[in-house]
């Protein structure tokens, strides 16, 4: 089972486990590769460039039905090759039945075959990922930090990045962790190998700027920091990637905001004292991040905590049409009277 938030990652890391399991076999014989189709909701019309497996048995298809052929491959012995490696994408697309049938074939396999399910679609159902959990691998990529990505494929492709540059990267490149391969093959052709390179050299390659985390932006309001959490907003209102599709709206960074000050109101006790106390306060096994929100709380404390709260609820009803602002004016006056708040209670 390989896992993995990013996609870009995660078919890396399927196309090398392929590779691990074919070692060396014909492709053409030995692999099969399927992606299960997402769920119609009822009412739902179906693409007339893909019918689905009851209209092709309809119109007496000769082809086999998707979610048929693939057990038809799981059933079948490898034919002119050591080994069979099936891979399903897409998982969390299966069906009920489909995925207690995919549950029984890996409490059971037939030997010689190697499946590989691959996370995306939503979630597994309970069936298939206590099979997996029981019976299978978990694989993943080995990080999906952009820091972390580009250190290891820095030092598979024998290149090096001056600190500046190195930090520039991932600033510029932010949650978009996928886009890093591409970039340091693209260093290495350019430039080589054995080589470090500066700030200069690389920046000219990093293309459009990469998507921001949410948790940036609670983090740079938290700081006081007006111009780095107005920075963040701007690349969640327009930046995208494999891993965020479509760029944020306002009321989802609005949700987010709203949930994050809801942490810090629960943090307002003069009860809770150690990080310890915050962790069980908010749920959270580790007390090592619950440091962060119990500092921000106590910077603002109730008084701005209150203050906070009225900011929030203003610009929820602005975004639901009771001021004159369009939606990104009041998201980016929300967020900047934020970070003054925060920055004014840390003064205090």
């Amino acid at each position: 089972m390989v896992q993995g938030a990013d996609p870009s990652l995660r078919d890396r890391e399927v196309q090398r486990l392929i590779d691990e399991l074919l070692a060396g076999e014909d492709r053409s014989f030995a692999l099969d590769d399927h992606t299960l189709a997402s769920r119609r909701r009822v009412g739902d019309a179906t693409p007339d460039t893909e019918p689905d497996d009851e209209a092709r048995a309809a119109e007496g298809s000769t082809e086999l039905p998707a979610f048929a052929a693939l057990t038809t491959a799981l059933q079948s012995p490898p034919f002119m090759t050591s080994a069979r490696v099936v891979v399903v994408r897409d998982i969390g697309n299966a069906t009920t039945e489909q995925a207690q049938w995919l549950a029984a074939w890996i409490a059971d396999p037939l030997d010689g075959v190697h499946l590989v399910l691959v996370a995306g679609g939503g979630r597994v159902s309970s069936a298939l990922d206590k099979a997996i959990k029981a019976n299978a691998q978990l694989v993943g990529p080995a990080g999906d930090q952009t820091a972390d990505v580009l250190q290891r494929e820095l030092r598979d492709a024998h290149l090096k990045l001056a600190p500046d540059a190195a930090k520039q990267v991932a600033a510029h490149l932010g949650e978009d962790a996928g886009r890093v391969p591409e970039l340091v093959d693209l260093l290495h052709s350019t430039y080589g190998a054995n080589v470090t390179l500066t700030l200069d050299e690389v920046e000219q390659y990093l293309g459009e700027v990469g998507t921001a985390g949410r948790f940036d932006l609670a983090n740079f309001i938290d700081r006081g920091d007006v111009g780095s959490a107005l920075e963040t907003l701007h690349r969640m209102l327009t930046s995208s990637s494999a891993a965020q599709p479509k760029p944020l709206h306002p009321m989802q960074i609005m949700a987010s905001l709203a949930f994050h000050y809801q942490r810090l109101l629960r943090l307002d006790d003069p009860s809770i004292v150690t990080k310890e106390h915050a962790a069980t306060a908010l749920g959270m096994k580790s007390p090592g991040g619950a440091r962060f929100p119990l500092e921000a709380s106590r910077r603002l404390g109730t008084d701005g905590l209150r203050d906070a709260i009225r900011l929030l609820a203003r610009a929820e009803l602005d975004l639901r049409g009771a001021g004159g602002l369009d939606d990104r004016t009041v998201i980016e006056v929300l967020v900047a009277r934020l970070a003054g708040l925060s920055r004014r209670s840390a003064r205090r």
